[in-house]
C-alpha cells in the first residue's frame, strides 16, 4: 500500500487533535505528518504513533511535499491558507464552511455520495456536524421510499463550540456546585449550564439562523435533492460532547416502520437502538452520554408521524452522534480513505 505525507490545519484545536486519533485508530498510510497551527503554537510538540511531532506556524509556503491536508481551522484561515495547499500539490479535505456551497468543491458524506470525491478540484468539503449525523440515517430511508421533506430539532452540544465551548460549560457546572459567582459567558451568547439556548449562527433567512439553513442547502447538495425542504431549528444544550435530533421525514412512496427500522438496523454508519421495552434506558434510545467517542449515529424512538395526514409515508425518529467525531474529524479521514483507495 501507498503512503501519504498527511497534513493537518488546525492542528491544536478539539477537531484536529480528533483527526490525529481517528488517522492512528484507522492506520491511515501516514508516511509523513505535518502539523500546523498558529505562532503561538509553533514549536510545541504532539505525540502521534510514539513520536513526538513538532508544530509549525501555518503560513502559505508550509504546505509543500503534503499529498493530503485535512482542515480544521476556521472560515477565515481555510479561506487564506487551504488554497495555498492546492497550488503545492496537496488535496484538502476542510471541515470548514468556507467552500461548501462552491460548486466545483464536492460536500461529502461517505456512507451517501462517496463518488463525489472523484470530482474534486483539488478541495473536498466537509458537511457541517448537525447534517452529518442527521442524513446519515434519513440517506438509507430515502433509498427506500424517496424523503421530500424533513422538521428538524436539533440539541447540541457544546463541543459544536470546540474546546472554549466546552470549557465554559465545566467552569459553569463547576461554579454551580461549589455554589460561587457564574462566570461570564464568552464561547456562547449566554450561561448554558442549567440553560438552553434556541440560537446557533446569526440570523440569515426569514428568522432562521445559519446554522439552521445549513441542514437544508448541504443536504440537497450532498443527497443531489435539490427540491428537498427542511425547516430546521438548532438548540444549544448543556451537554458536553454528542449532538442529538428529532427528525420527522415525510416521503413519497409508502414505508411501514418495520420496513424503516429493518433498513437502519443493516444500514452503514448507523445503530438502531430502539427497544422501549428495555429494562435499561441506555438500551431504550440513544443517548449522547453512550454516542460520545463513538462514530456511528445511534437511531431510535422511531414511530410514525401521526401528524401527516397520509401516516404510512411519515417516520419519526431520535438520532445522536458525537460531534467532534463523525460530526467533524472521523468524516474527513473517512473520506481520505477513499481518495487513498
Amino acid at each position: 500500500m501507498s503512503s501519504y505525507n498527511v497534513g493537518i490545519l488546525g492542528a491544536t484545536g478539539a477537531v484536529g487533535q480528533q483527526m490525529l486519533e481517528c488517522l492512528q485508530e484507522r492506520d491511515f498510510p501516514v508516511a509523513g505528518l505535518r502539523l500546523f497551527a498558529s505562532a503561538r503554537s509553533a514549536g510545541k510538540t504532539i505525540e502521534f504513533k510514539g513520536e513526538k511531532v513538532v508544530i509549525e506556524e501555518a503560513t502559505p509556503q508550509c504546505f509543500k511535499g503534503c499529498d493530503i491536508v485535512l482542515g480544521a481551522a476556521g472560515d477565515d484561515i481555510a479561506k487564506e491558507l487551504l488554497p495555498h495547499a492546492v497550488e503545492a500539490g496537496a488535496t484538502v479535505i476542510d471541515n470548514s464552511h468556507a467552500f461548501r456551497m462552491d460548486e466545483d468543491v464536492p460536500l461529502v458524506v461517505p456512507e451517501i455520495n462517496g463518488e463525489d470525491v472523484k470530482w474534486n478540484k483539488g478541495i473536498i468539503a466537509n458537511p457541517n456536524c448537525a447534517t452529518i449525523i442527521g442524513l446519515v440515517p434519513t440517506w438509507p430511508l430515502h433509498q427506500v421510499a424517496g424523503v421530500q421533506r424533513m422538521i428538524v430539532s436539533t440539541y447540541q452540544a457544546a463541543s459544536g463550540a470546540g474546546v472554549p465551548g466546552m470549557r465554559e460549560l465545566e467552569a459553569q457546572i463547576a461554579a454551580m456546585g461549589k455554589g460561587e459567582p457564574m462566570p461570564e459567558p464568552s464561547a456562547f451568547a449566554a450561561q448554558l449550564a442549567n440553560n438552553l439556548i434556541p440560537q446557533i449562527g446569526g440570523f440569515k433567512y426569514e428568522g432562521f439562523t445559519s446554522e439552521e439553513m445549513k441542514l437544508q442547502n448541504e443536504g440537497r447538495k450532498i443527497m443531489h435533492l435539490p427540491e428537498l425542504r427542511v425547516n430546521c431549528t438548532c438548540v444549544r444544550v448543556p451537554v458536553l460532547r454528542s449532538h442529538s435530533e428529532s427528525i420527522t421525514l415525510e416521503f413519497e412512496r409508502d414505508i411501514t416502520l418495520e420496513q424503516a427500522r429493518e433498513v437502519l438496523a443493516s444500514a452503514p454508519g448507523v445503530k438502531l437502538v430502539d427497544d422501549r421495552d428495555a429494562a435499561d434506558a441506555h438500551d431504550r434510545f440513544p443517548m449522547p452520554i453512550d454516542t460520545s467517542d463513538q462514530d456511528l449515529i445511534w437511531v431510535g424512538r422511531m414511530r410514525r408521524d401521526i401528524s401527516n395526514p397520509n401516516e404510512s409515508r411519515g417516520i419519526t425518529f431520535w438520532c445522536c452522534g458525537d460531534q467532534i467525531r463523525k460530526g467533524a474529524a472521523t468524516n474527513a479521514v473517512q473520506i481520505a480513505q477513499l481518495l487513498v483507495k
